[in-house]
């Protein structure tokens, strides 16, 4: 049932010494083996950028802890999210719905329909305040009185500013709850804002993507449950395990592009190769996230890959600032092993500040394992 979320990241799924925990109950009931349970800690704990020590906190949590009641808001999207979220496999949904968390509303899972899953919502925000999560999916439109989306009778901003505004905690999932996504591309018909901006000062954390990945869900979730409170993020509320690194610094085909090797076509001889995508528009030196990591589908592949550039899905804004996708960032000189990764990124913001200031010149050319933490150092010339 449970497995390891990708080979690159676990290296072993023993527990650390003098530790002789074993699954509780619950999860032994459904079928989950010592071994299994380990392999998810372990995998848990790789993932959260945390040091193996900490597998035991995560396992004794995971055991322990009390199912936080949780309940997915869906307002403006596509459902891209919620899609994401039911292909999660390691655990898969129903684990998550069954013994990690207690999910009393989406709309797409739940059982009940019309006034009775409504009650549920209400239920859970009267009965359980302050202490349930939230999940927001979708952007939150706010011209006209909001009238663009409306559930049960109700506008999404009035929805979000109770539902939100009486949670532990929110996590936006996807783009659009980030910070509008498409729907809040030029021109913008119906206003459509993020959660941040539509209910500003709450307990909050994003997870940016088109779509995001189930394990950096999970691995939230997992983390609060483990600490009683989300992880350490960006300025842009983004967890840093997950957003701390641009794509650029991990990708498989990094090594390409230090040496100058790129597609000039798609088809042609270095795109069968497996060369860099950097000039079919690739937006990897621009975009912060574990991708090349964590990867999708059970950790088989992810977009580059399979072939294709990064579009930049995490980043704000990135419906305007990286479109047109297959366009090339602009030209660096002297790109090849003489381009540093700093300089790579010092030089995409300082040339499209407008196009990119959602991280400003200092955020783009920060030292890769703590970007929001520290600044570069001044460069020798010829560095």
């Amino acid at each position: 049932m449970w497995g390891d979320l990708n080979g690159s990241i676990i290296t072993k799924t023993v527990a650390p010494r003098g530790w002789q925990g074993r699954p509780s109950t619950r999860w032994a009931e459904r079928g989950v083996s010592r071994r299994c349970f380990l392999k998810f800690c372990a995998g848990m704990t790789a993932v959260l950028a945390l040091p193996d020590r900490y597998m035991p906190r995560v396992a004794a949590a995971l055991e322990t802890a009390k199912r936080p009641a949780l309940v997915w808001l869906e307002f403006q999207d596509c459902a891209g999210c919620t899609e994401s979220f039911l292909r999660a496999s390691r655990p898969s949904v129903g684990d998550i719905a069954l013994d990690i968390l207690s999910v009393n509303y989406h709309e797409t899972i739940m059982a009940p329909s019309g006034k009775a899953a409504e009650k549920s919502l209400m239920d859970t925000v009267r009965n359980e305040k302050g202490k349930y999560l939230v999940v927001v999916e979708g952007s939150i439109p706010v011209k006209d009185g909001g009238i663009y989306c409306t559930i049960g009778g109700r506008t999404a901003l009035d929805i979000a500013r109770e539902v939100c505004g009486n949670a532990a905690a929110t996590i936006t999932v996807g783009a659009c709850a980030f910070y509008g996504g498409w729907p809040s591309a030029r021109p913008n018909p119906t206003g459509a804002i993020g959660v941040q901006e539509a209910v500003p000062g709450i307990t909050l954390i994003n997870l940016p993507g088109c779509p995001p990945n189930a394990v950096n869900i999970t691995a939230t979730v997992v983390h609060f449950l483990t600490f009683g409170t989300l992880p350490a993020t960006d300025q842009q509320a983004r967890p840093l395990f997950a957003y701390g690194a641009r794509i650029h610094d991990q990708c498989e085909r990094r090594a390409h592009f230090d040496a100058g090797q790129f597609v000039e076509e798609w088809g042609d001889e270095g795109h069968r190769k497996g060369w860099c995508l950097y000039k079919m528009g690739c937006k990897g030196p621009a975009t912060y996230h574990n991708c090349p990591v964590v990867r999708w589908n059970d950790g088989t592949s992810w977009p580059v890959g399979a072939g294709h550039g990064c579009i930049g899905c995490s980043e704000r804004d990135f419906w305007d600032t990286m479109t047109p996708f297959y366009r090339r960032l602009p030209p660096l000189p002297g790109a090849g092993v003489q381009t540093t990764v700093d300089r790579i990124g010092g030089w995409i913001v300082g040339g499209t500040a407008a196009a990119f200031a959602a991280h400003g010149v200092a955020a783009a050319i920060r030292a890769r394992t703590r970007p929001q933490d520290q600044e570069p150092k001044p460069k020798e010339e010829g560095t």
